[in-house]
């Protein structure tokens, strides 16, 4: 289920004027959820489910890169795991931040329609 929150012409505008996707056709259920969610619980939800995604993709990019050996950064010498893991941390920081693979938009979704069932 591919979830679309966020595209390129409405960062722009404010969030009550954008209506959420999913799959291509408009998220009503979400739209209704955003209505009693307060926007510091919008952006902390948002904030917890980009950490997320990244801690997902660091697991990800760790085992992608432990097996490699040989010269360059991704060499075999006593510092390499040490920045090897720095690395991979900023690599799946940043992935995360440009919208990484889609985990961000499910999870941040969840949260909010929970909030939201809470809240009523």
């Amino acid at each position: 289920m591919q979830t679309g929150l966020i595209n390129s012409h409405a960062r722009s505008m404010p969030a009550k004027a954008m209506m959420p996707m999913i799959n291509g056709r408009p998220d009503y259920q979400l739209a209704d959820a955003l209505t009693k969610v307060s926007p510091q619980a919008q952006a902390k939800a948002k904030a917890t489910a980009t950490d997320f995604e990244a801690m997902f993709l660091n697991s990800m990019f760790a085992q992608m890169t432990s097996g490699i050996k040989g010269e360059g950064p991704f060499g075999d010498t006593p510092g390499t795991g040490v920045w090897r893991s720095m690395l991979t941390e900023q690599y799946s920081k940043s992935f995360a931040k440009a919208g990484g693979v889609g985990i961000s938009n499910e999870v941040y979704r969840t949260l909010i329609l929970q909030q939201a069932g809470r809240a009523s």
